[in-house]
C-alpha cells in the first residue's frame, strides 16, 4: 500500500513537472502563476489572473489546455455579452412529432473555459457562470446539464481601475480557489521574448497526459492528511482578516470591511495539499499554508471606503496576519490563544 501510494505521489509530480516544462517553453517567466495554475488544474478549482493587457494571460491558459489534450473554449466578455451567449439556448425545431425545444450549447461546455477579460461584461452575464463553477453543471430551464469532467474556469481580469471595466460579484470571486497577479515581464524576460518572438527556438507546448489522469489525481491531492495543529493554523489566520476578530492588526481594523469566508480555508487547504505532494511530503505543513495564504485569500477580502481610496494590496495586509501569527510558533503564542478565545466567545453570542 506505502509503496502503491509513493508511485502515486512520483507519477504526480513527473507529469506536473513536465506540464510546467512544457507550458515554460511558450511562455517566458511568470513561473509561480504557471505552478499556481496547474494546482487549480490538478486540484479542481478555478482561477482568475489580474494584470493589464499584453501579458501573455490568453496564450498561458490555452498551452495549458494543449498540454493535457482539454476541450478548450474562449469567451470574450463584453459589455453586450449576454447569458444565454455563455451557457446556451432552447431553439424550436420542426421535427416528425411537431415542434420540439432543442438545447444548444455554449461555449460553457468545455473542460477549460477562458473567461477573457471577464470584468468587462455586465454582473448579471458574469453570475451566469456561478451554478456551473459551484456545482460542475447548469440548469436551463428546468433541464440539468453535467459538465464534462475536468471542469476549470480560467478568467482573466483587467486591473479594475481600467476604463469600461465592472467589478466581480463577491460570490463570484469567492467560487475562484486562487487569485493570481500577472505582473509585467523583468528587463531580461522583455529581451527574451523579443527574441523569441523574431526566432522562435520552440515550436507549441507537447501533450504530457489526459484528462482521465488529471481526474485520477484528484482523490490523491484530497487525500493528503493535514494535522489538527495545522487546521488550526489555517482556521485562525481566516478568522484573523475579519476586523472584530482581531484587533492587534492596525491594516484589518482599518482596511478591511469583509474577511474571507469559508472557501477561502479550504482553498488553503486544497492548495497545501498539492504543494505538499510536490514537495515530496504525504502531510501539509506551516509553511505550505503560508506559500497558499495569498492567492487563496487575496480576492476574499473586501476592502471599506478607506481601503479602496488608499489603494491598499490585501498582500500586504494577509502578509501583516502571517506575521503576527508565526506558524507553529503562533499556536502557541498568547496572540494565538487569545485569539481563538475571541473567536469562540463571538460563536457563543
Amino acid at each position: 500500500m506505502e509503496m502503491e501510494l509513493e508511485t502515486k505521489v512520483h507519477d504526480f509530480k513527473d507529469i506536473f513537472t513536465r506540464a510546467q516544462s512544457e507550458i515554460e517553453k511558450v511562455i517566458i517567466g511568470n513561473d509561480t502563476i504557471i505552478n499556481h495554475l496547474l494546482i487549480c488544474l490538478f486540484a479542481g478549482g478555478h482561477a482568475l489572473l489580474e494584470g493589464v493587457p499584453g501579458l501573455g494571460k490568453t496564450l498561458m491558459v490555452k498551452t495549458l489546455g494543449r498540454c493535457f489534450g482539454l476541450e478548450f473554449s474562449r469567451i470574450q466578455f463584453t459589455p453586450d455579452l449576454m447569458p444565454s451567449d455563455i451557457i446556451g439556448t432552447n431553439f424550436v425545431v420542426e421535427t416528425s412529432e411537431g415542434k420540439q425545444f432543442r438545447f444548444e450549447k455554449g461555449p460553457l461546455f468545455s473542460q477549460i473555459l477562458l473567461a477573457d477579460e471577464i470584468n468587462r461584461a455586465t454582473p448579471k452575464t458574469q453570475s451566469a457562470l456561478l451554478e456551473a463553477m459551484q456545482e460542475l453543471s447548469v440548469t436551463v430551464a428546468g433541464v440539468h446539464y453535467p459538465l464534462k469532467p475536468p471542469f476549470v474556469v480560467l478568467a482573466t481580469q483587467n486591473p479594475i481601475e481600467m476604463e469600461g471595466t465592472y467589478p466581480l460579484p463577491e460570490a463570484q470571486l469567492d467560487r475562484f480557489l486562487f487569485k493570481l497577479l500577472v505582473t509585467f515581464p523583468s528587463h531580461t524576460e522583455l529581451t527574451q521574448i523579443i527574441d523569441r518572438a523574431a526566432t522562435p527556438l520552440h515550436g507549441p507546448a507537447e501533450k504530457v497526459c489526459t484528462a482521465e489522469k488529471v481526474e485520477e489525481f484528484k482523490p490523491l491531492i484530497w487525500s493528503v492528511p493535514v494535522a489538527s495543529r495545522v487546521k488550526d493554523y489555517v482556521a485562525q489566520v481566516v478568522l484573523a482578516t475579519h476586523p472584530e476578530n482581531f484587533p492587534e492588526s492596525d491594516s484589518v481594523q482599518r482596511f478591511v470591511r469583509y474577511g474571507a469566508s469559508p472557501r477561502g480555508a479550504l482553498a488553503i487547504v486544497l492548495g497545501a495539499k498539492a504543494r505538499a505532494l510536490l514537495s515530496g511530503r504525504f502531510n501539509v505543513s506551516f509553511e505550505d499554508v503560508q506559500a497558499m495564504a495569498r492567492p487563496a485569500l487575496r480576492h476574499r477580502l473586501i476592502l471599506n471606503f478607506e481601503g479602496e481610496a488608499a489603494s491598499v494590496s490585501p498582500d500586504a495586509i494577509i502578509t501583516e496576519i502571517l506575521e503576527r501569527l508565526p506558524m507553529e510558533e503562533g499556536v502557541k503564542s498568547g496572540a494565538f490563544s487569545q485569539l481563538l478565545h475571541r473567536s469562540g466567545a463571538s460563536a457563543d453570542h
